[in-house]
């Protein structure tokens, strides 16, 4: 009798560990969420957020928010600065980035980086194509131990 409520004991807490187990998985497996701060006039803004909205629940922000006040919030060193700025999952990021490159950061979570940045426009980059024209740029990490290429495109 003993044996049989410990068998059933041990039956019923591996059943929990497991149940457990699945809905951790599938929390993280949940999109994270995103607010996306932009100029309201901006095209590229939106064509950038499609492509990065690729897992991700999207909040955009249009409402003419003084982007220079939100970047400087979120220290976006100048020379880094592009025309958009979103925050995920605690993350800067800064301009055309590509979504792969956004999944790594939020994957690997690198030490010391609070953001990722692509300067400028590049022709080429997400939410920038513009026929078949390409323009080499890399993509930026930035943290209070400097700046650094996390990713490149030639």
């Amino acid at each position: 009798m003993i044996a049989a409520i410990a068998k059933s004991m041990r039956e019923t807490s591996a059943a929990g560990l497991l149940l457990v187990s699945l809905a951790a998985c599938s929390t993280a497996a949940q999109a994270a969420s995103y607010t996306m701060y932009r100029d309201a006039g901006c095209g590229c803004c939106l064509e950038w957020a499609d492509h990065a909205a690729e897992g991700l629940d999207a909040e955009v922000k249009a409402e003419n928010a003084d982007m220079q006040m939100v970047k400087d919030l979120h220290g976006v060193p100048t020379e880094l600065r592009s025309c958009h700025t979103m925050i995920v999952e605690g993350y800067v990021i800064e301009g055309h980035v590509p979504a792969e490159v956004i999944r790594k950061l939020l994957r690997e979570k690198p030490k010391h980086v609070i953001g990722l940045a692509v300067p400028g426009m590049p022709v080429g980059s997400p939410g920038m194509e513009y026929q078949d024209m390409k323009q080499p740029y890399q993509v930026i990490a930035f943290g209070p131990k400097g700046q650094r290429v996390f990713a490149s495109y030639n």
